[in-house]
């Protein structure tokens, strides 16, 4: 998939006269770090914008990691297309710090998710969640530069998930509760940015990533995520992640997310934690 067809597909969206608006805010969650409509740091089942089956959603976000030894960005767009289909195109730079003063790292990732089953939102007579597949082809533009010295062995991969989500409007003290759960396959290093296999394996893993989140108010979100991850490189083992954050939408078009994250060891750093910001404009 080429950036510039995805960039098609924006474009085409925002003229089209289906365009989206018709589904309730906060139903098409926020921006993952890596493109996909869900949590910060995980995919959900749910599909990227605020269009129905009969409309053609987009969002477009910024996403700020300030990480205790590193600077992550991220930025993209997406394109949901008639509540069943999503398209989306992501950039992340990592900057690294101490480690390689004045270098950074960028990564593209290119995903596609589609709606196998279920509604997250209106199947509330039913137990069945909201089902997704997805994948997010991801490629490193600093292989050479840093991870191919570090002994990772491919500059590019594809992640491979499937994602479940419910959304129980009667949770908790009367309040709507989320649930997620995805399951991945990667062998990606700190989700690419230290390239994907490595002296300790080169296999795709089965990965999980859980989320919760429980709306205070009808647009704000308090929850937690927690992201597993393997770990290919010797020189530089690698931790799982895990967040908290909370989400507002003072409408159904803008969000705001602020977070904070552990992330474990990142390149030869120990212990690195993280505030976290994202703007995600949705129609």
């Amino acid at each position: 998939m080429k950036t510039g067809g995805i960039l098609a597909c924006v474009l085409l969206a925002l003229s089209a006269p289906v365009q989206g608006g018709g589904r309730l805010v906060a139903t098409g969650g926020v921006t993952q770090i890596e493109g996909a409509a869900g949590g910060g740091l995980s995919p959900w089942a749910l599909i990227a914008g605020t269009g129905t089956s009969r409309e053609i959603g987009t969002t477009a976000f910024v996403t700020h990691l300030d990480i205790s030894d590193f600077r992550l960005t991220a930025a993209g767009v997406g394109v949901g297309i008639y509540d069943r289909l999503e398209l989306s195109f992501a950039r992340q730079r990592l900057g690294l710090g101490t480690t390689v003063p004045g270098a950074a790292i960028e990564q593209d990732v290119f995903g596609i998710k589609v709606r196998l089953a279920g509604d997250a939102i209106y199947d509330q007579d039913r137990w069945l969640p909201q089902i997704a597949i997805g994948a997010q082809y991801k490629r490193n533009r600093d292989f050479a530069a840093v991870p191919a010295t570090l002994g990772a062995r491919r500059d590019s991969d594809t992640d491979l998930y499937a994602s479940a989500t419910k959304f129980y409007i009667d949770g908790p003290l009367g309040r709507s509760l989320l649930l997620n759960l995805t399951v991945r396959g990667t062998r990606a290093n700190q989700m690419g940015l230290l390239g994907f296999g490595g002296d300790l394996g080169d296999r795709i893993k089965a990965q999980f990533e859980g989320s919760a989140a429980w709306m205070l108010r009808d647009n704000l979100a308090l929850g937690a995520e927690y992201r597993q991850k393997p770990s290919n490189l010797s020189v530089f083992p690698e931790d799982d992640y895990r967040d908290v954050f909370l989400a507002w939408w003072p409408n159904k078009q803008l969000s705001f997310t602020i977070a904070h994250a552990w992330l474990g060891t990142v390149a030869d750093k120990a212990g690195q934690r993280a505030s976290y910001l994202s703007v995600q404009l949705a129609y």
